[in-house]
């Protein structure tokens, strides 16, 4: 594989290599999805309903950079720009499937619980907790997972998303009152026996 190096010598940075990739660098793309790729397949999971939909939104998103990284605006760091076309391609895939209501049931995505008792417990938080993520509106999802769940501050999110503040606070909130009704359910006892 090849190593990249920056003007100074070091490695080089994120827009040395996008810059390499639109200057025909066969290898330079590549090496930029290396660094990003964990948390560019987390950000397509957590805004996903399914992994195949992370997974094919990932890919789209992907191809989407390739061939637009020559609109790379230098106003954002590389790995938000990727950020947000991974999030919109996404959004995208979630606007085209009309039928959201699968949810994966495998123990793959439940959390271990710490102790054995909370195994059952544990299990119906997470399948209840993503069946509400769910039920929300794309937009709201996106917000949401991205300020509440990925720790994001509100205006790294806004820039992330490719919108504004005030836009980012506002999805959240209603996520949040929609999520908190969905979930008063299960705090309160819900139909566990």
């Amino acid at each position: 594989m090849h190593t990249y190096r920056g003007g100074t010598g070091g490695e080089a940075t994120d827009v040395e290599l996008l810059t390499a990739h639109v200057a025909g660098d066969p290898h330079a793309f590549r090496e930029l999805l290396t660094r990003h790729q964990d948390h560019l397949w987390h950000v397509a999971r957590r805004t996903s309903y399914s992994d195949e939909d992370a997974s094919d939104a990932l890919q789209e998103g992907l191809l989407s950079a390739h061939r637009n990284a020559s609109k790379f605006r230098r106003d954002a760091a590389v790995r938000s720009w990727l950020h947000a076309i991974v999030v919109n391609a996404c959004l995208d895939r979630i606007r085209r499937n009309k039928s959201r209501q699968a949810f994966s049931l495998s123990a793959d995505n439940a959390e271990e619980p710490r102790d054995s008792h909370d195994h059952v417990e544990a299990v119906d938080m997470r399948m209840t907790v993503d069946q509400a993520l769910a039920l929300l509106p794309p937009e709201q999802r996106a917000a949401v997972v991205a300020v509440d769940m990925e720790g994001y501050p509100v205006a790294e999110a806004a820039i992330r998303l490719g919108i504004p503040v005030g836009t980012v606070k506002s999805r959240c909130a209603r996520a949040r009152k929609r999520l908190a009704g969905e979930l008063a359910e299960f705090g309160g006892g819900g139909n566990r026996s």
